[in-house]
């Protein structure tokens, strides 16, 4: 389990929003069209929410675009949704680079086809010293996977002689994760009303609050979002403690 946070932040401190974008062949389907055509819908909701995060108290934005098991999804789809990557990178990227936006690609690099590796490693560096606002986006990813490969690199070090195993701690494990660097999400969304993570940010999660908007992604708009973060601070985070009015009554 991560490391729990020793103080709740405080109700005006900078949030980590992590959103499972869920529902774009499901609106799709309802409107009588081939599920492949609802991710560039979902590629114009993106572009919403990345716009007006900072200005809801959002400086860390984290999404969840394609796991390790969409691999199984038809083919016309898992291309369709290689396609958008390549077209919103090539169509977004300066524009992300000239307003500070820092990009980091989570999850395998392997399998990946190589003009899509070689996009991500551009968006990557193009963006690597950026600081203002920071976005993660999660593809070919897995909570269970990258939880296997930070033990792995954790296991060569200590196999090599590089790091005692009694030195091991959350902060050494973390550290190995994909999302190494950045905090824990404050705040996970998933839309469409699904209520499960889905292999999404398995140990990150572990003190984070959870908001289930009955929402399709291509429907969510900034609106939505702030509803979230309104829900959010609505909320005693107590990381397993006990409040103090709780304790003063008995």
């Amino acid at each position: 389990m991560a490391s729990a946070p020793t103080e709740p932040p405080a109700k005006d401190a900078p949030l980590h929003v992590a959103i499972v974008m869920d529902g774009n062949g499901r609106w799709a389907k309802r409107r009588g069209l081939p599920r492949k055509l609802g991710h560039p819908k979902g590629v114009e909701a993106i572009r919403r929410v990345v716009e007006a995060a900072p200005d809801l108290g959002v400086r860390w934005l984290t999404l969840y675009a394609f796991s390790t098991e969409n691999w199984g999804r038809p083919a016309g789809e898992v291309a369709e949704v290689m396609r958008l990557l390549k077209h919103y990178v090539n169509s977004d990227l300066e524009k992300l680079t000239r307003e500070g936006v820092k990009v980091r690609i989570l999850g395998r690099r392997e399998g990946l086809p190589p003009d899509v590796a070689e996009i991500v490693e551009r968006a990557e560096t193009r963006t690597a010293h950026n600081d203002k606002f920071f976005l993660q986006v999660a593809f070919n990813y897995g909570g269970r996977a990258d939880i296997v490969d930070a033990a792995r690199a954790l296991v060569a070090e200590a196999l090599a002689g590089k790091i005692d195993v009694n030195a091991i701690t959350d902060a050494a494990f973390e550290a190995r994760l994909s999302t190494g660097g950045l905090p824990s999400p404050d705040l996970v969304v998933r839309t469409s009303g699904e209520q499960r993570l889905s292999n999404f940010l398995l140990w990150e999660s572990a003190y984070s609050e959870f908001v289930f908007p009955d929402v399709l992604w291509p429907d969510f708009t900034p609106d939505h979002l702030q509803s979230a973060i309104d829900e959010f601070h609505r909320r005693e985070r107590r990381y397993g403690a006990v409040a103090d009015d709780v304790l003063a009554a008995g």
